[in-house]
C-alpha cells in the first residue's frame, strides 16, 4: 500500500465543539481526540471549534483544529457575533466552515459535543450530508446539562430532541447514571424515548493524564511548596468565587497554606485590575496567573484545590486525586452544582453554595480543613474514570469496515 493509500485508509474522526463561552467543550473534545489518536494508529481527528483560545492549547500528533468565527455569550444567556457582523450572518459563515471541513475530511466517525443541533442550528446540513453518506454520527453529552424543568424548554425551542432522535446512532454521555442521568425528566413521547435509551451509553468520567511538558515551562515561585490552587476554568463566570478567596485570606492571617489564584483568559479586566490590588496587599499568602495551558501541573502538585465544579475541573480532580472544595454557579444553569451536590453525597468533594452565605469565615474554615479532607480515592466507584477507554472502543466498532483498527491501551 502506498503513503497516499495508508492515509487515505486511516480512521478519520470530526469533532464539534461549538464554544460559545469558556473552556469546557474545548478542552473536553482535546481529551477525546488525543485518546483516540493515540489508541487508533494512524488515526486522524479534526476538532472545528469556536473558542478563541484553541490556539493556546497543544494537541497530539494527528489531530488537527479549525477555528470558527467566534460568538460570545452575554449574562443574560443571549448571544452576539464575536464581530462586526450580524450573528445570523456568522452562524451562515460558521456552518459553510464546517461543511467545508466536512467535505475535505469525510470522516468515518463524527462525535458532536452537547449541542444536537449545533449552535443555532449550524451543525444540521453536515449532519444531513453525512448521514446520508453513511457516516457514523455520535453525540456527546457532560453527565450533567441543567434541571429537566429548565432544560426542556431549551431544547424544545432548539429542536435539540428531534435532532437526536432524527441523526444520532449513538449518544455518549461522559459520566455515570448513578451520578447523574441528563435527559431524566425530559418530556419525550415513548417511541421516542425508547429510541433514545437503546442507543444511550454511560462511558465513565474522562480520565486527565499529564501533557508533555511545554519547552521553557516555568511556574510562579508559589508553587515550589505546599500550596492551594483556586481556578475558576475560564473566569468569565469565576469572580464570586476568587472574591471570596482572597476575602478569607485577608480575615484569617494564620491560613497554614498559601493560595494560587488562576484568573482565567475571560475575567473581565477591570475586576481583575481590583483583585490583583487586594492580592498585592497579600505578599507570599496570595498570588496570581492569568492562564495556564497546562495547569495540569499546577493541580497535580496543589495540595487542594478550590473550584467552580464544571466538568473539565472534576475530572481533572477525581484524575489526580485531589482534595477539593466546589463552589458551584447556579445562574444560568445549575448544571456545577448538580453536580457537586451528587460529588459530595458520595464522598468524593466537599461543596461550598454561595447562596448560603459568603462570609470570609465560612471559606476561611473550609481552606483549613482541606489539606486533612479525603482524597476521592477513598471512595471505590467502579467505572468512575473509564470514559475514555470507552470512547475509544465505540469509535473503533463504529469505524467501516476495513479501517477498524487495534488499540493500543490508554495510558
Amino acid at each position: 500500500m502506498t503513503a497516499r493509500e495508508d492515509e487515505a485508509s486511516a480512521l478519520r474522526v470530526l469533532i464539534y465543539s461549538h464554544d460559545t463561552f469558556g473552556l469546557g467543550h474545548l478542552r473536553r473534545s482535546r481529551a477525546i481526540a488525543n485518546a483516540i489518536v493515540a489508541a487508533c494508529p494512524g488515526a486522524r481527528a479534526v476538532i472545528v471549534s469556536g473558542s478563541p483560545v484553541v490556539d493556546r492549547y497543544a494537541f497530539a500528533r494527528g489531530v488537527r483544529t479549525v477555528r470558527l468565527p467566534p460568538v460570545n455569550k452575554l449574562q443574560d444567556g443571549s448571544y452576539v457575533s464575536g464581530e462586526s457582523a450580524p450573528l445570523a450572518a456568522t452562524v451562515a459563515e460558521r456552518s459553510a466552515v464546517l461543511l467545508r471541513t466536512a467535505e475535505a475530511l469525510r470522516p468515518h466517525v463524527v462525535i458532536v459535543d452537547k449541542e444536537p443541533a449545533g449552535f443555532h442550528g449550524e451543525m444540521v446540513p453536515v449532519l444531513e450530508r453525512e448521514a446520508a453518506r453513511g457516516t457514523r454520527l455520535v453525540l456527546g453529552l457532560r453527565d450533567v446539562l441543567d434541571e429537566a424543568d429548565r432544560l426542556a424548554p431549551e431544547w424544545e425551542r432548539k429542536g435539540a430532541v428531534e435532532a437526536m432522535d432524527r441523526f444520532y446512532d449513538e449518544i455518549w454521555v461522559y459520566g455515570l447514571g448513578r451520578i447523574h442521568e441528563p435527559l431524566a425528566g425530559l418530556p419525550l413521547a415513548p417511541e421516542v424515548a425508547a429510541r433514545i435509551g437503546r442507543r444511550l451509553t454511560y462511558t465513565g468520567y474522562l480520565r486527565r493524564d499529564l501533557p508533555e511538558p511545554r519547552a521553557g515551562r516555568r511556574e510562579p515561585p508559589i508553587a515550589a511548596a505546599p500550596f492551594l490552587l483556586a481556578t475558576p476554568g475560564g473566569g468569565g463566570d469565576g469572580a464570586g468565587l476568587i472574591d471570596w478567596v482572597i476575602a478569607a485570606y485577608e480575615a484569617d492571617a494564620d491560613l497554614p497554606l498559601p493560595c494560587l489564584i488562576a484568573f482565567g483568559p475571560f475575567l473581565d479586566p477591570g475586576i481583575r485590575a481590583g483583585f490583583d490590588a487586594r492580592i498585592a496587599a497579600l505578599p507570599g499568602r496570595v498570588a496570581a496567573i492569568t492562564f495556564d495551558s497546562q495547569i495540569e501541573f499546577l493541580m497535580r502538585k496543589a495540595t487542594g484545590l478550590v473550584a467552580m465544579g464544571g466538568y473539565n475541573t472534576f475530572c481533572e480532580i477525581l484524575s489526580f486525586d485531589r482534595r477539593a472544595i466546589l463552589v458551584p454557579r447556579t445562574e444560568p444553569r445549575r448544571e456545577q452544582a448538580i453536580r457537586a451536590l451528587a460529588a459530595e453525597r458520595l464522598g468524593l468533594v466537599r461543596v461550598l453554595l454561595e447562596e448560603d452565605g459568603q462570609a470570609p469565615e465560612r471559606m476561611a474554615a473550609a481552606l483549613r480543613a482541606l489539606p486533612a479532607q479525603p482524597e476521592p480515592s477513598r471512595v471505590v466507584v467502579p467505572g468512575l474514570l473509564d470514559g475514555l477507554e470507552a470512547v475509544v472502543r465505540r469509535v473503533r466498532a463504529l469505524a467501516p469496515r476495513g479501517h477498524a483498527v487495534p488499540v493500543r491501551a490508554i495510558s
